[in-house]
């Protein structure tokens, strides 16, 4: 099969399109003929060798935690799903063929591949995050980089349970961030006053790790109601800095409920052959994302956006 890795730390160019084995689902786990994987920015963050609380990587390594595909093995003790179905989840070395889940959900009718394998770690992130944070219904949350992934799903998963939202994004994404009903506003100079304008700050989020964690503290009166899963600088300031994740399966089990009933959606804003991984990092690593970016892995005599 075919499979993306890196045998140095570095930039993207460390990333190659390998040939490998494919791997087997032991117990608790399945395998799935991937047909899209996401694209998160710890993905980058792991190939750079940034120290980020996780185990440490052993190189060569793979890519990737997220996919979306058909489960063509299925380990020991698993019950409740069987091969040939659509699943969408989390595991590990994910932009490859084929690609071994430690935690899945069957994918919601209607949904493509594509648009499925965006969501498995963006949705635990956004659960996390919410509850970190400790904010409350009829109290108003900031989010700081509001419109890619993970800040997607925050202001969706927060207006469901009666939060107010205010997000920061670039011009172009600011009424993308309205129509997640939220109150919206740009980066750049005087963008505390704007946000002051715009109500109370309860608690913040840093999703884009942009240096403002001493403004956000400003803004909260408390340290303790900020959290960022992007700046690595957090406990300089008495920031949490989140990067371990929860309950997978639970978050899978909740994001499938809200996409069934038309309460978060997540745009994919730009796919990629699995060959081009180096530009979907690229980009990512750029920001100014709206939704989600995604790899697409070919069927052999198919095409990958299916629906179940």
């Amino acid at each position: 099969m075919k499979k993306v890795s890196f045998a140095a730390f570095g930039g993207p160019g460390v990333l190659r399109l390998i040939d490998a084995d494919r791997p087997h689902a032991g117990p608790g786990r399945i395998r799935v003929r991937v047909r899209a994987a996401g694209v998160n920015p710890v993905d980058w963050r792991i190939r750079e060798g940034q120290v980020l609380g996780a185990q440490p990587v052993e190189l060569p390594s793979g890519v990737g935690l997220d996919a979306a595909g058909v489960v063509d093995e299925v380990g020991e003790g698993v019950e409740g799903v069987a091969v040939g179905d659509h699943v969408f989840g989390e595991g590990s070395d994910t932009y490859a063929e084929f690609a071994v889940l430690s935690a899945w959900a069957r994918m919601p009718e209607g949904l493509t591949f594509e648009e499925a394998a965006g969501y498995p770690s963006v949705v635990e992130t956004a659960l996390r995050v919410i509850r970190e944070v400790g904010v409350l219904p009829g109290q108003t949350l900031l989010v700081n980089g509001a419109s890619g992934g993970v800040g997607s799903a925050v202001l969706q998963i927060a207006r469901v349970r009666g939060i107010a939202v205010i997000g920061t994004a670039g011009a172009a994404n600011q009424e993308y961030l309205r129509g997640l009903g939220a109150l919206a506003t740009t980066y750049g100079e005087g963008w505390v006053e704007r946000v002051r304008q715009l109500g109370r700050v309860d608690a913040a989020l840093d999703l884009a790790g942009s240096g403002v964690l001493g403004e956000l503290v400003e803004l909260t009166g408390d340290p303790g109601k900020v959290v960022t899963i992007a700046d690595l600088g957090a406990p300089e300031f008495g920031v949490r800095f989140s990067g371990v994740a929860g309950s997978v399966p639970d978050a899978l089990a909740e994001a499938a409920a809200l996409i069934s009933r038309g309460r978060l959606h997540i745009p994919v804003e730009k796919s990629y052959p699995l060959a081009e991984a180096a530009a979907a990092h690229i980009d990512s690593r750029a920001g100014h994302t709206r939704g989600r970016r995604v790899l697409i892995v070919r069927p052999r005599g198919g095409s990958s956006g299916s629906r179940p």
